[in-house]
């Protein structure tokens, strides 16, 4: 098989939008609609020379080290943890992300969750639906306004959730890697000091090894049995036998989830409880955003391919 456009493999599923881009400049090999993805594999390894997938799934090191012409990965988000970037420097492989462009939708997940979470908005819809409103009466909820909110990780997502939090007068600490001067908020040293402090702790920071289960059973004890944990990062960032544990023995008040460990299998512990609001990986899945990402990929792989700098390299 032979062709004189770049052979693309698409990972998984993606707006219809950017399949149809893809299909318009490349020749687009769908290894997930593969009967039998080795033999897909085996019959266009040699030509293909770019990846598209998701910052959730990434790129499987067995299928990277499949490709020997791959020059470029193409990811439609902005995690990374799930791509081997040091075995792509080894190879010249190209990476590129999303940025920006999805970082207000994030934000206004994590406010929603947040929201939700306090004010038992997803309980009170269920007690109307179900017809209790007539003979029952709701506990009572918990205010938003004025909250402490920490912060984990104040990069682009992470100063976008405080912009929004400031409006609701809310008091803002954070902890990264390091302090920023260009911010008006307390700085934390650790995370557990952070979560002591905190009424809501909200997770904004990347996944990989350096964040895999920092939330952990001493943290989650931190904020409390009146504290509420939002997550809109990875799953990777949170020890979730420890959440369930914490969720279950009313060591935690609640908990706003959109990422989990092992997407999309969620602890079906969390299924029954009141005070913990569940999202399928949604924060970026609005219309506008997915077009703008999608308008990204395709410019980082015309770029690539007319031999230009690409817009947003992440390696």
């Amino acid at each position: 098989m032979t062709t004189t456009r770049p052979a693309i493999l698409l990972l998984q599923p993606m707006m219809q939008q950017l399949e149809t881009g893809l299909d318009e400049a490349y020749e687009v090999h769908r290894l997930y609609r593969a009967e039998s993805r080795d033999a897909l594999l085996g019959e266009v390894a040699s030509q293909v020379r770019g990846i598209v997938t998701g910052g959730s799934l990434g790129v499987p090191h067995a299928i990277m080290e499949a490709l020997p012409a791959l020059e470029i990965i193409a990811i439609n988000g902005i995690g990374t943890d799930a791509v081997d970037l040091d075995r792509a420097r080894q190879r010249g492989i190209r990476v590129t992300s999303t940025p920006n462009v999805l970082t207000d939708d994030v934000a206004d997940m994590a406010m929603g969750l947040l929201l939700a979470t306090l004010r038992q908005l997803c309980t009170g819809d269920r007690f109307v639906r179900a017809g209790q409103w007539p003979t029952g009466k709701m506990a009572l909820a918990r205010k938003v306004t004025g909250k402490r909110l920490g912060i984990l990780g104040l990069g682009r997502i992470g100063r976008a959730i405080a912009r929004r939090a400031q409006a609701f007068d809310m008091l803002i600490a954070y902890t990264d890697v390091c302090s920023f001067e260009d911010v008006p908020y307390r700085f934390m040293p650790t995370l557990q000091s952070l979560a002591e402090v905190s009424d809501v702790l909200v997770v904004a920071a990347s996944g990989g090894s350096g964040s895999q289960g920092i939330i952990n059973e001493r943290v989650l004890n931190a904020l409390g049995p009146e504290g509420i944990l939002i997550n809109v990062a990875r799953g990777s960032v949170v020890d979730e036998p420890a959440l369930v544990a914490a969720l279950v023995d009313g060591r935690l008040g609640g908990a706003g989830l959109d990422v989990f460990a092992d997407e999309p299998s969620v602890p079906e512990a969390l299924w029954g409880l009141n005070n913990v609001v569940l999202q399928p990986h949604q924060a970026s899945a609005t219309v506008e955003t997915r077009l703008a990402m999608g308008e990204l990929v395709l410019a980082n792989l015309a770029a690539h391919f007319a031999g230009q700098p690409v817009p947003t390299a992440v390696v």
